[in-house]
């Protein structure tokens, strides 16, 4: 019995390794070979060990990959609390972007932004970013958490739509939760990284969480968009989770 339970329902904890997932994009061979690093959900509080932060970092710097994508939910408790934490990530080599999560916005996006920003850590809420890959671009946006709107931050997301799809290049689009996975086929976009649900947590949550998003985790196709869920490294409320585990993914184009 007790194997099954160290088996299956596990602490979280930031000394995980990585895994890597291939993919073919539908529309675009242009991006072969490209190497995302996704994350989500760290769910960083005062309880959360620096020793783990500094082996999560040691372990982003010593992956191969050309870029960090944060899918959200960062902190979960005030930022002044965790300061020395989020300060670490300025020790990140690669180049990182980041969206925001529900989380964030409860407890201070505007502060962990300007907190990120020292760090070389990029915000790409409502906005894109043209990124060069073996001579040749591709753009990566982003829409903020779909509650920003009770925290004041606007999220036009029918301006931003009409802009992004007017570009022609390949698309990587970033979000918190799965339900935006519309706005990525709306924009044709070729890839869309989320996180949110956490794979569930603790089973038999994983069906609550499926009546009110579309994906639970891992890998789904939606038209000629491919969509990954990450259930990411922290975790919600209690610090466990059953039959859900916690991910660093590798995203390789093939």
């Amino acid at each position: 019995m007790r194997k099954i339970l160290r088996r299956y329902f596990a602490r979280s904890s930031f000394k995980i390794e990585p895994h890597t997932l291939k993919i073919s994009l539908k529309r675009d061979n242009s991006l072969l070979g490209l190497r995302l690093l996704h994350l989500s959900d760290l769910h960083i509080d005062t309880k959360t060990p620096l020793n783990e932060i500094r082996y999560l970092i040691d372990t982003i710097n010593k992956t191969k990959c050309d870029l960090v994508i944060i899918s959200g939910d960062v902190i979960d408790c005030k930022i002044e609390k965790i300061k020395d934490k989020l300060t670490l990530f300025k020790d990140i080599k690669k180049k990182t972007y980041f969206v925001s999560g529900n989380h964030d916005l409860v407890y201070g996006y505007k502060g962990l932004k300007d907190i990120f920003e020292k760090c070389n850590i990029i915000s790409l809420d409502n906005r894109s970013q043209k990124i060069k890959y073996n001579n040749k671009e591709f753009l990566l946006w982003g829409l903020s958490d779909r509650f920003s709107k009770f925290f004041g931050i606007k999220r036009d997301e029918k301006t931003l739509i009409e802009q992004i799809e007017k570009i022609k290049l390949p698309k990587i689009f970033i979000a918190h939760q799965p339900k935006d996975y519309r706005y990525g086929t709306n924009t044709k976009s070729d890839l869309f990284l989320c996180g949110h649900t956490h794979g569930g947590q603790i089973y038999p949550f994983h069906y609550l969480v499926r009546l009110v998003q579309p994906f639970i985790k891992g890998l789904h196709y939606i038209d000629d968009m491919i969509v990954y869920v990450n259930s990411g490294i922290g975790s919600w409320g209690i610090k466990y989770r059953f039959l859900s585990k916690a991910e660093i993914t590798i995203i390789e184009v093939e």
